[in-house]
């Protein structure tokens, strides 16, 4: 079992910066992939980004990509999504996820997060 707590979400105007952490504690952190998913009023949960056991790998979606920045810290069990020029359809609950190889598969993520609100007023 990994329990995943994610925290560093808010209220912020179009163009701020926020960093999202993700701290992990069970088995073994350092043995999973990660990934960031976020979900907005009625619509499905989407992929944002995903970074590899070591950290080395990393992938986004198109509608992030250049502007967040998924890393982590192995030794204290934590993984980061950095979001730079957020855009109000970036308001969402942003959700980290435990899981077997970078993907942007919900259904390759065994472990999830309870979630933390990002708000981005226009």
């Amino acid at each position: 079992q990994v329990q995943l707590v994610e925290s560093g979400g808010g209220l912020v105007q179009a163009g701020d910066s926020l960093r999202l952490s993700c701290a992990a504690s069970g088995r073994a952190f350092s043995s999973y992939s990660m990934g960031w998913f976020r979900q907005a009023p009625g619509k499905e949960r989407e992929f944002a980004a995903a970074i590899g056991r070591t950290g080395g790998d990393t992938y986004y979606a198109d509608s992030v990509k250049g502007r967040f920045t998924i890393s982590r810290d192995n030794a204290k069990n934590t993984v980061y999504l950095q979001m730079n020029s957020l855009k109000p359809e970036d308001t969402a609950v942003y959700y980290c996820a435990a899981g077997r190889g970078i993907s942007s598969n919900v259904g390759r993520y065994d472990y999830w997060g309870q979630g933390t609100q990002v708000t981005v007023s226009s």
